[in-house]
């Protein structure tokens, strides 16, 4: 089983909310997933998510492959 760390998409249409999650490859991208891992709100001024940092760190340990926007809020988050 191949894991990705990615976005999953809620809110309503033109009005975007995000949730960092982590789940199967081959699982839809708003489908199901393993765990919640934070959130992302595109519309907030500083563009910066929330992420649980511990548990990120473990599904990156364990082999997960973050996309690369997840990438970039993660480097916005826990650069200040």
């Amino acid at each position: 089983m191949a894991v990705v760390i990615r976005l999953t998409r809620y809110g309503k249409k033109k009005h975007p909310f995000y949730r960092i999650v982590a789940a199967d490859k081959e699982f839809p991208r708003d489908g199901r997933y393993l765990e919640v891992l934070g959130t992302y709100d595109p519309k907030s001024p500083n563009q910066v998510g929330n992420i649980k940092k511990e548990r990120f760190d473990y599904w990156v340990k364990t082999g997960a492959k973050p996309s690369p926007l997840v990438s970039q809020i993660v480097e916005r988050t826990f650069k200040s």
